[in-house]
């Protein structure tokens, strides 16, 4: 692992923002379709992959294990796969970064392969605990040796034939659902998950579309996604529509700025993924979805977003699985509001690249903001739209989202807020800060 050199950015408030921004390609969805392609047999063509370091990390582990992986000129992503059951002894260790859903699907996929593999990752990363994922795993056969708590570096070793399970979700995780559907991948047999609480199914599409046999259907456990085992995989077309949780810091920083009006284009729009739209248009924001279309399964629409008042509300707890990376910039956009906002049910937020509740109070409270910390959350009393003092440095706990959510804040302060260290942000958006000099007519 190489030295880290933090990079610190100071902001203050800025005029409106203006103009029209393409954000990154969704994150889940490219980390998936590195992974299905790489399992299928033949030649997949990904166009509009994020090209962030934790995508990258997924790049690289799928090369390890044996799957061709180029980036063409025209920023076309070519994958020749192995085929199920085929992936390679990687010959050193797989690096993480700082990519816990590269860590957590990956280790899926090799629970049912006869390989071992060592995991590593960054400080952020081997903070964070594996064993929601090491349980159900090892109930399916495959076995690990990780450092205390159940974190990096960890070693796996698959079993092949892995051992078919039913497996009902304890907490509401679209990885740990992941991690079990990839493992029964080339597992005899079906595996089933039960999903007492819906999150994200960009898994479940994209298998299926891939030519998985998996099936979901409702009952009084919560959905049922199953899958049959020893699957083949066919090579796919795949379009990456944009990552609407990084869509979601122009939302709320059009939302907060007066004056701004812009266009965020080509948002992924699948239901799982858009509690923060409906949390913000609860408050009060002006969000309009323009040209509504489906884009490889998945639902697309441009979004315009400008500024208007922002009224506090109680966010509905069952949103948070639909929101859960968002919060962070929920919370700002609360600090600008009108009244005291309430936003609980989030504990998953404990264990994200930080704990992003102990996170977010450390960098608003010394910045002016009113709050109230909960285990599972976050009570804010906003500024009715008057500027956050700010003045205070802020700790980003070397993680990105905690890092562009108080950017977002800053254009609000009155005095600088100073972010310790901002080069976290290239592992989900690597042009973020130019893209924020653009719409705030700030060019080089």
């Amino acid at each position: 692992m190489s030295a880290h050199s933090p990079d610190p950015f100071a902001i203050s408030a800025r005029g409106p923002l203006r103009g029209t921004v393409t954000v990154p390609g969704d994150k889940s969805i490219s980390h998936r379709s590195l992974m299905f392609a790489g399992l299928a047999v033949g030649e997949s063509r990904i166009e509009g992959l994020l090209e962030g370091e934790d995508v990258l990390a997924t790049a690289a582990a799928m090369r390890a294990m044996g799957a061709q992986i180029e980036r063409g000129t025209d920023g076309i992503w070519t994958v020749a796969g192995v085929g199920v059951g085929a992936l390679l002894q990687p010959q050193t260790a797989l690096e993480m970064g700082n990519s816990g859903t590269s860590t957590r699907l990956l280790m899926g996929l090799i629970a049912s392969h006869p390989i071992t593999a060592t995991f590593t990752g960054d400080a952020s990363l081997s903070k964070r605990p594996m064993g929601r994922v090491i349980d159900p795993l090892s109930a399916m056969g495959a076995e690990f040796t990780s450092s205390p708590g159940g974190r990096l570096p960890l070693t796996m070793r698959g079993l092949c034939p892995a051992v078919p399970i039913d497996y009902t979700l304890p907490v509401a995780s679209a990885q740990v659902k992941s991690a079990v559907l990839l493992a029964g991948l080339n597992t005899p047999g079906i595996t089933r998950v039960i999903e007492p609480v819906p999150t994200r199914d960009h898994s479940e599409r994209m298998l299926r579309g891939f030519g998985a046999d998996l099936t979901v259907e409702e009952s009084a456990q919560g959905r049922i996604i199953a899958i049959r085992g020893e699957a083949e995989l066919s090579p796919q077309q795949i379009a990456v529509p944009g990552d609407p949780s990084s869509a979601a810091f122009w939302m709320v920083a059009a939302s907060i700025v007066p004056g701004s009006d812009i266009v965020i284009a080509n948002v992924g729009m699948n239901p799982t993924r858009t509690g923060l739209i409906t949390a913000l248009k609860m408050m009060g924001a002006d969000i309009v979805e323009q040209d509504a279309r489906t884009v490889g399964g998945e639902p697309v629409a441009d979004l315009r977003v400008r500024h208007a008042p922002l009224s506090a509300i109680e966010v509905p707890p069952h949103l948070a699985p639909t929101m859960i990376d968002e919060y962070p910039v929920l919370f700002v956009a609360a600090a600008f509001a009108q009244g005291r906002s309430v936003a609980r049910g989030a504990e998953e937020l404990r264990v994200k690249e930080s704990d992003r509740i102990a996170a977010m109070v450390a960098a608003l409270a010394p910045n002016g903001v009113r709050l109230e910390e909960f285990e599972d959350g976050l009570a804010i009393t906003g500024s009715g739209g008057d500027p956050m003092p700010g003045g205070a440095p802020i700790v980003s706990n070397l993680d990105h989202r905690i890092a562009m959510s108080m950017a977002v804040a800053g254009l609000g302060a009155r005095d600088a807020v100073t972010i310790d260290d901002v080069s976290p942000v290239a592992t989900s958006y690597p042009g973020f800060f130019p893209t924020l000099d653009r719409l705030t007519d700030r060019q080089p």
